[in-house]
């Protein structure tokens, strides 16, 4: 991926599809994906809160340290991110299977759930970090709309086993905060982030059709 050479060389630390078309939505264009994989675990009596913002951090050194080891010498802004579902102090897991996605699902039916979104980006001054906290309140859901979501497929991979730009749009009667972080990038925040470390977020913005 290649962008203007005038602008800081900027590493995606995610796979995410998500994460990138959200980026490319405010257009901006990562010169690099960088996948980090990191042990999602929580630490014992780790608040959700905490977990995203360590998990994002993580990431992000993990990627930064890789890039160092291939001999990458350019200044180059890595950013990460994280996202988790909680119920109250429980988090919920990102659903391999159709008993973990039903498991969150009943648990999400007919109250709130937070989900919390940490952001890290590593630049030559430093790090910089946010964390994006959003209240999701889904509608009481019945047996077979859980059991038709479930043979979609689309809770897969997904934190609280569901995905809110997909199907499951249809289950939210109110969202408080911000809908991209609750995809899996907030927006503003990541591009407040990269404005304030010198990336040009607007540059491509002018040459639009």
């Amino acid at each position: 991926m290649t962008g203007t050479r005038d602008m800081p060389y900027l590493v995606l630390a995610s796979g995410s599809p998500r994460r990138l078309a959200l980026l490319e939505q405010i257009g901006i264009v990562p010169d690099k994906l960088l996948p980090a994989d990191a042990d999602e675990t929580p630490d014992k009596s780790e608040p959700p809160r905490k977990l995203a913002a360590r998990l994002a951090r993580t990431k992000a050194e993990i990627a930064r340290l890789r890039l160092e080891t291939d001999g990458e010498t350019r200044p180059t802004l890595v950013l990460a991110a994280d996202t988790v579902v909680a119920v109250g102090r429980r988090i919920l897991p990102k659903a391999e299977t159709e008993e973990q996605a039903d498991d969150c699902l009943a648990l999400l039916s007919g109250r709130a759930h937070r989900v919390y979104t940490g952001l890290c980006l590593i630049t030559p001054r430093g790090t910089r970090e946010r964390l994006v906290e959003t209240r999701v309140r889904f509608k009481r859901l019945a047996t077979p709309e859980i059991e038709t979501y479930l043979k979609s497929g689309e809770w897969r991979g997904k934190a609280g086993g569901y995905a809110i730009q997909g199907l499951a749009g249809a289950f939210v009667v109110n969202i408080a905060g911000s809908y991209s972080s609750v995809v899996g990038l907030p927006l503003y925040e990541t591009a407040s982030l990269l404005d304030g470390a010198g990336y040009p977020v607007r540059a491509e913005w002018a040459i639009r059709d």
